[in-house]
């Protein structure tokens, strides 16, 4: 029995400890900018082993830098309620618990039923923007319970040690924008050859659509779906409220 206490007066001592480093990281990013994130480190890792090299664009751009339709666009794409919300979109987070049920269910329907061309369940996000910049800072991209708890957290101490501007400015230099590319200023380098500050409200839209599936949308550029969204979105922008 005491062995057992031992052990797990060890385990929440690590994890005690753990949640301490976050909050120290988390505070000095209140002042400093990070030069890269643990996704990126990881994607940087994995293109180089897959292709022997690597392309790797990221460029810190300041807050006021960022032009205002794009950060609408994105709060509009990804996360209307961000200005209000202390980190979780809990209805959000409901809503899209039960459209991934219902597309499983789905799925294992018509895997019971014997068809053959059983497209696996489209997974729905309702992740904020706090949440998705807790997991590209500090945690790794695999999807278990243990990460989306810890992911929580973080994004709990993202709302409490940083402000709302400052979020969405780590936010927007370090989302992924494709293979290789992270920030709005690497992401309008590649996508329109010229700085964030230059592009227009069309240009942020279709960037902001893109940000769920980066990787996909590069490879599709004429994508329908793409341009029909980012002209909902940038009609959408005026509501966008920014922090």
């Amino acid at each position: 029995m005491k062995a057992l206490l031992r052990w797990l007066a060890l385990i929440l001592a690590a994890v005690l400890g753990l949640q301490l480093f976050f909050v120290g990281r988390i505070a000095l990013m209140s002042v400093v900018d990070p030069k890269s994130t643990t996704f990126e480190r990881s994607e940087a890792w994995r293109i180089r082993q897959e292709k022997g090299s690597l392309r790797w664009r990221q460029q810190w751009v300041a807050y006021d830098d960022i032009p205002d339709h794009l950060k609408r666009a994105v709060i509009a794409s990804e996360d209307d309620s961000f200005a209000w919300h202390e980190g979780v979109d809990w209805d959000a987070l409901e809503k899209a618990w039960e459209k991934n049920a219902e597309a499983e269910a789905r799925a294992a329907k018509l895997a019971t039923n014997g068809s053959k061309a059983v497209k696996p369940p489209k997974i729905v996000g309702g992740s904020t923007i706090t949440q998705q910049l807790a997991k590209n800072l500090l945690l790794s991209g695999e999807r278990t319970l243990v990460r989306k708890g810890q992911e929580l957290v973080l994004a709990h101490l993202l709302e409490r040690l940083l402000s709302k501007r400052r979020i969405l400015e780590l936010y927007l230099n370090h989302v992924e924008w494709g293979e290789g590319v992270f920030g709005a200023e690497a992401a309008a380098q590649h996508y329109y050859r010229k700085p964030a500050a230059r592009l227009t409200a069309g240009e942020s839209a279709r960037l902001a659509v893109m940000l769920p599936r980066p990787k996909h949308y590069e490879k599709l550029p004429n994508s329908p779906y793409l341009a029909e969204r980012a002209s909902v979105i940038a009609a959408r922008l005026w509501r966008a409220e920014l922090p």
